[in-house]
């Protein structure tokens, strides 16, 4: 069952921000046509039915190809996906390798490796999909990905403040998304319990009744991804030509939200004009998506 469509109006809103990182300036004004935006991110269950109905396999469960990867062994060209680990104690923050590993085996079915399942997640977002698999599962639902300003003025909700219900990280102590809680990369005591993702709509919505905005899972953008916003561009967005079926390594497009795994002394990106970049191969466990219509 797809999920439910809220529509929003037509609209135009400040993009950006020059308080945080560099990345998300400068801050412009922006224009949207009205369009509707599924409710949450796409969960597990819903990514199972599309695969069982249309045999799509995703990037991270296909061979590699030894041409993009000349000198390595061919018994090291197996399927899989990155997977954050915790460290043992505090490290260096400027080397994410220490808590990112490639697993062989790592999927949307086994997001943590071949041990993992999803039988208990399947009302969590759906994560180890790249791009082309979020593309093709938004061509199937007769829906399509959101442009960066998309989402972002979705997420916003009208509103104009550092966070989308404020500017204080957690109002009067209530904990608003699904983030960090504790010292990244190797304490994390769970954001209400979880651990990593959570089910879809565990914390409060937004002004348009959308949940997980931020936090949980980054989602996947139509937008390439650029060092600064473009300022060329002041109404949106035309849609995007499709990606390539295995994603191209060398685009990278705008993720947007945060996730679980963002903390203030490391990803201070639990806010609507965050924004970070990665490449359309890509699959890790805290990457996701929702569509647009």
């Amino acid at each position: 069952m797809l999920t439910e469509l809220l529509d929003l109006p037509a609209g135009s809103f400040r993009m950006g921000s020059t308080d945080f990182y560099p990345e998300e300036a400068p801050v412009h004004s922006v224009t949207v046509a009205a369009f509707s935006i599924e409710r949450h991110p796409v969960t597990n269950a819903q990514f199972a039915e599309f695969v069982s109905d249309t045999g799509h396999v995703t990037v991270a469960e296909r061979p590699l190809d030894p041409a993009d990867f000349p000198g390595v062994p061919p018994a090291d060209l197996v399927p899989g996906a990155l997977v954050f680990q915790p460290t043992a104690g505090p490290v260096d923050l400027r080397n994410w390798r220490q808590w990112w590993t490639w697993a062989p085996g790592a999927s949307w079915r086994h997001p943590f490796g071949p041990e993992s399942s999803i039988e208990d997640r399947l009302d969590h977002p759906v994560v180890q999909v790249a791009y082309p698999d979020a593309a093709a599962y938004a061509a199937w639902a007769g829906r399509r990905l959101p442009s960066e300003a998309q989402w972002e003025y979705a997420a916003r909700a009208g509103a104009e403040t550092a966070y989308a219900w404020g500017d204080e990280a957690a109002p009067n102590g209530q904990l608003m998304a699904n983030t960090w809680q504790g010292r990244f990369p190797y304490r994390n005591d769970g954001a209400l319990g979880w651990v990593g993702t959570s089910p879809v709509g565990t914390f409060p919505p937004n002004g348009f009744g959308l949940v997980d905005m931020i936090g949980n899972v980054w989602e996947w953008t139509t937008t390439p991804y650029t060092p600064r916003h473009r300022t060329d561009q002041p109404a949106c967005c035309p849609p995007p030509p499709p990606p390539s079926p295995s994603g191209d390594p060398a685009i990278n497009q705008a993720l947007k939200g945060g996730s679980h795994l963002c903390a203030p002394e490391y990803c201070h990106r639990y806010r609507p004009a965050a924004r970070s970049s990665q490449s359309q191969d890509s699959a890790t466990t805290h990457i996701g998506f929702r569509c647009i219509a």
